[in-house]
């Protein structure tokens, strides 16, 4: 369960119907097979005759475990060669290696946690800031799950009632449910998913970050701004024009929120095969941006370059920067005044603050770090979230054209199916498979 090194402890787990009796071959101390559940117990691992490690062996008895399964962990001395013998015993006396995320694989098929709770365990091992290990904690804690069950509960109680009807129209104190008491039930549903859906952009903002990127004409600061902001020399800053030919990638922690910055190589017309490829890059990288930091010279001149550097950017989330304040202005302000602006100069530490303050304002992060966090984060869940909505429009087109609601009744279905999936109530083998793979070997 520990990554493989050097450290003061080193955990190995142990889990399955024989977990417990295996592990007590190798072990010097009480009886494991009679020790109380939820347990830790003093002794040695041992090879035969031969002391291996002095350990501590925690032991914890189905089902009140993680996989539901009978767990062991065997607490040794980290290190690699002592972890490696442990391994070894147990493999020689019965065991076999988990494949990557088994641990979770098994909890998750057993019925401990559903899919969204496996997967906010991956996110919280991968969490890299507060905000990030706060959502993936309410994933964990399954407050995420109960907003797709809800959902769920609301599509069951509708097909109930159409089953009903269908199935026994004699029983007159029944509520009939017509086409016309559908829509509210439908519409209602349709927003919370709606609902739903905008505000995992912002869990995709906290999981993933602020993908930014800092472009413009060669020589106008953009390096410079990157070293200010993450206060790293990563990139190289000289008076060359063309100096940065690659992509430099850093990263700055604002509110909680990571903004993952690259700057790019310089945008102008050239003639060099080298710069050409890196002025390409950078272009591409504008399309899959989420905030475009886009720098100008205060000494220089706007030129065609930057008009249409405008041009492509303007349905982006985008700032302009007017670097270089401390020298003489030639930029003409008023061509750019109707966009967000910045006024930078890197040498006198001017604008940093306020720049960090704009880009909190555009993604309204203020909101985001003060609420509950509890939102979807993973492509899956969100692609199959929006299948739902498709599957809604498919509903309101059948009442639009009167069909009978038994066959209205399909579509209903199929979307309390979808949402099933968010979940793991129904799932592919092959997805399953694939998705604990991700995971870390030990999870």
């Amino acid at each position: 369960s520990t990554a493989l090194g050097v450290g003061a402890t080193s955990i190995i787990r142990v889990s399955g119907n024989e977990a417990i009796s295996i592990v007590n071959k190798i072990f010097k101390g009480k009886d494991l097979e009679t020790v109380p559940s939820h347990s830790i117990n003093y002794g040695h691992i041992i090879d035969g005759e031969k002391v291996i490690d002095e350990v501590l062996v925690s032991i914890m008895r189905a089902p009140r475990t993680f996989t539901t399964e009978d767990t062991v962990e065997i607490n040794c001395h980290g290190g690699i060669a002592p972890t490696n013998k442990i391994l070894e015993l147990l493999l020689n006396n019965g065991c076999r290696l988990a494949e990557p995320g088994e641990f979770t694989k098994r909890a998750f098929l057993n019925g401990r946690i559903d899919l969204i709770e496996a997967e906010g365990v991956m996110d919280l091992i991968n969490s890299k800031t507060e905000q990030a290990r706060n959502m993936a904690i309410n994933q964990v804690n399954g407050k995420v799950s109960s907003l797709i069950k809800n959902l769920r509960q609301e599509i069951i109680e509708v097909l109930a009632n159409i089953e009903v009807n269908i199935d026994y129209p004699e029983y007159e104190d029944i509520e009939q449910l017509t086409i016309q008491q559908l829509i509210p039930k439908i519409q209602k549903i349709k927003e919370e998913i709606k609902i739903i859906l905008s505000e995992s952009e912002n869990g995709k903002i906290v999981k993933e970050g602020i993908k930014t990127v800092i472009i413009g004409r060669p020589n106008v600061g953009k390096s410079s701004i990157l070293n200010k902001l993450i206060n790293e020399d990563k990139a190289i800053v000289t008076d060359i024009e063309g100096t940065t030919r690659d992509i430099v990638e850093g990263s700055l922690n604002v509110d909680g929120i990571l903004l993952n910055i690259i700057d790019t190589a310089g945008i102008r017309q050239t003639e060099d095969l080298v710069e050409k490829i890196g002025v390409n890059k950078s272009l591409e990288l504008i399309d899959k941006a989420d905030l475009i930091l886009f720098v100008l010279n205060n000494n220089q001149e706007l030129t065609e370059d930057d008009r249409l550097i405008l041009e492509k950017i303007e349905e982006k989330n985008y700032i302009i920067i007017v670097n270089k304040i401390d020298l003489e202005n030639r930029l003409d302000i008023k061509e750019i005044e109707n966009n967000p602006i910045i006024y930078m100069s890197i040498v006198n530490n001017e604008g940093l603050e306020e720049l960090k303050k704009k880009i909190k304002e555009i993604f309204n992060l203020e909101k985001i770090v003060t609420s509950d966090l509890t939102y979807l984060t993973n492509a899956r869940s969100i692609s199959l979230l929006k299948q739902c909505l498709e599957g809604i429009k498919d509903i309101e087109l059948g009442i639009e054209q009167n069909n009978p609601i038994d066959m209205v009744e399909i579509d209903i279905k199929r979307v309390w199916s979808l949402l099933g999936e968010i979940i793991g109530e129904t799932y592919d083998e092959e997805l399953i498979d694939q998705l604990f793979s991700q995971f870390c070997l030990g999870k």
